[in-house]
């Protein structure tokens, strides 16, 4: 999506919200897990548990582990033979995390990012 077109949807909200949304917010289950460990900032969940807890399916959980790992916003940590994720220890991610999940109760900014979101998708 152009990035014009992202800002324009959303010209009331923090840039590096939309930038997080832009680079880490690319499916309903990433928005997900990111809700979930907003929520719950010191769990360490297994992607079987995740995708119980959100309704969502194992493989699909664990390809947004996967992904967000890839972007820092998750640590993969070894659980018995199972890997386990929680939510980064850095602060500025913690607060970003937190700023999109608060800009997210807001209808409005809802409405656009599930519109950014359906757009990634395609």
């Amino acid at each position: 999506m152009d990035e014009d077109l992202v800002a324009s949807l959303a010209p009331d909200v923090d840039s590096d919200v939309l930038g997080f949304l832009r680079g880490n917010v690319d499916s309903f289950v990433k928005w997900d897990l990111i809700q979930f460990f907003d929520g719950h900032p010191d769990s360490v969940e297994t992607a079987e548990h995740l995708a119980t807890f959100t309704g969502r399916d194992v493989e699909a959980t664990q390809a947004g582990l996967s992904e967000l790992a890839g972007q820092r916003v998750l640590v993969p940590r070894q659980a018995g033979r199972s890997i386990a994720y929680s939510l980064a220890d850095d602060p500025a991610t913690r607060d970003l995390v937190h700023r999109f999940v608060r800009a997210s109760a807001d209808r409005g900014f809802r409405v656009r990012a599930i519109y950014h979101v359906i757009r990634s998708m395609q």
